[in-house]
């Protein structure tokens, strides 16, 4: 429909548009970021650094990252090309001032134009493929040398079973590896499993995403260099608490490993009776197990060395007293939706079961 010539045409505004579109990115990306800072951190976790992939201490990452930020790069660079082309057509192109009357150049196509934009992103494909290729095959394909460390990790709804086969080792969210000396290197092999839902395990720091499912083993490795207390969690939702399922992996000089190792392989001493006989009379010792007694069940984390571990509810939560009360009583509390019964046991049974599991080093 024509407009009367009294009505006025509104005029584009280019740079308006362009102003806009800048603001809404910048909100995106600050949101995004924000989100990412908070990415796994809880009261249990605000002491460490964030799991940070643009941050690796371990081969795989630094390969991972080298490929990111090759990718990043490349796409970087087809976003200025592409912005820069676009922001030129807006400004060089714009309506103005007696275009009303003039009908525009007819443009019906241009050989080495059509050519270069169908070519060019095939050859910048092309170069990612390989490139991607290249990395998954030097990640996926390491073969574990005799001295690396063998480490079996189970999925469960919504924690983490660690066992140490060859060391005969049973613990639950925390893996203890050595660090890899660069002249004596020393790997970590993870078989991964689930024994429920479909899983994914995933340190951002040490290395990428590997899925864990049910009836079937897929296997990792990591070769951290530096030591420190490195964050992950469960990459894929796999129920009500998926984001509490969290873990650490605790990357020592190689003497202070073998020192948990030999601490966890000892029968861990109790103190206190009567919270030992509570927790044996329960259903506690159905779920749990606890080398030296009567526990033996399959459904919980072992805990014959619990006070060895600085978390409970797979980082839900720090290791304190109070917590372990909370924990006890109640874990709906501290982790909603968790497969944990609560015992209903008075708060003098409470205390002495919470005092026998601080025994528990």
């Amino acid at each position: 429909m024509e407009l009367p010539e009294s009505t006025p045409r509104r005029r584009a505004r280019p740079l308006r548009c362009i102003t806009r579109c800048l603001v809404v990115i910048g909100i995106v990306a600050a949101a995004t970021c924000a989100a990412a800072s908070d990415w796994g951190m809880g009261a249990a976790n605000s002491r460490l650094a964030p799991p940070d992939m643009f941050n690796p201490v371990s081969t795989p990452a630094y390969d991972i990252e080298t490929l990111a930020w090759f990718a990043i790069a490349v796409c970087a660079g087809i976003a200025l090309v592409v912005g820069a082309l676009l922001a030129y057509s807006i400004i060089r192109f714009r309506s103005r001032a007696g275009d009303e009357e003039r009908e525009p150049p007819q443009v019906y196509g241009s050989n080495p134009i059509e050519f270069a934009w169908t070519v060019v992103p095939l050859l910048i494909v092309f170069v990612l493929i390989l490139t991607t290729a290249r990395t998954i095959y030097t990640v996926e394909a390491a073969i574990a040398p005799p001295n690396a460390i063998r480490i079996r990790v189970i999925g469960h709804q919504w924690w983490w079973e660690v066992r140490y086969p060859g060391l005969k080792i049973v613990t639950a969210n925390e893996i203890h590896v050595p660090v890899s000396d660069p002249a004596h290197p020393t790997p970590t092999f993870l078989d991964l499993e689930s024994a429920d839902v479909a899983h994914s395990f995933w340190v951002p720091r040490l290395a990428g995403k590997t899925d864990v499912i049910p009836n079937r083993r897929n296997t990792m490795w990591i070769e951290p260099r530096r030591p420190g207390v490195y964050l992950g969690q469960c990459a894929e939702f796999c129920g009500t608490e998926h984001a509490l399922m969290l873990l650490r992996v605790v990357v020592e000089p190689r003497a202070q490993w073998d020192q948990w190792v030999a601490a966890q392989q000892k029968t861990a001493a109790a103190s206190s009776d009567r919270g030992r006989r509570i927790f044996e009379s329960t259903a506690c010792v159905n779920c749990h197990t606890i080398k030296g007694t009567v526990a033996d069940g399959r459904f919980g984390p072992d805990l014959t060395h619990f006070m060895s571990r600085e978390t409970i509810g797979s980082g839900a939560a720090m290791n304190t007293h109070d917590n372990l009360r909370i924990w006890i009583k109640d874990p709906a509390v501290i982790k909603p939706g968790a497969l944990m019964p609560r015992m209903n046991l008075s708060d003098a049974d409470i205390d002495a079961v919470a005092g026998y599991l601080e025994s528990l080093h």
